[in-house]
């Protein structure tokens, strides 16, 4: 696996949890700061663990889960509230735009890995 993915990912997560240390925490958001702090780590965790050579099988149901974890953080990202503050706002979208080219890049490596 590639250590600059590795970097881009784990700093991907980063951004996700900086970002909701920006957004109201209250009775909304707090469920879904919860799922997005998760999904978004698991997306760089998952993507670790596929390089620990146990195996083409292991390393392709990682990069799988990484992808499927990317998709829900894009989800989760998109609930979060920002109650019309446009910086927040911006941030979000940036977040989500970047969650679809992690999506993307996963989904290329899935397809070179043979489906």
């Amino acid at each position: 696996m590639s250590k600059e993915l590795e970097d881009r990912f784990h700093s991907y997560a980063k951004s996700v949890r900086d970002y909701c240390t920006k957004i109201k925490w209250d009775v909304i958001n707090k469920e879904y700061i919860k799922q997005v702090i998760r999904s978004s780590g698991s997306i760089s965790a998952n993507y670790t663990e596929a390089s620990d050579d146990l195996g083409k099988s292991d390393e392709k149901m990682k990069i799988k889960i990484s992808r499927r974890e990317a998709k829900e953080t894009i989800k989760w990202l998109d609930l979060t509230l920002t109650y019309e503050d446009k910086s927040l706002e911006k941030l979000k979208l940036q977040l989500i735009d970047e969650g679809e080219q992690i999506r993307k890049i996963l989904s290329a490596i899935i397809i070179k890995l043979g489906g």
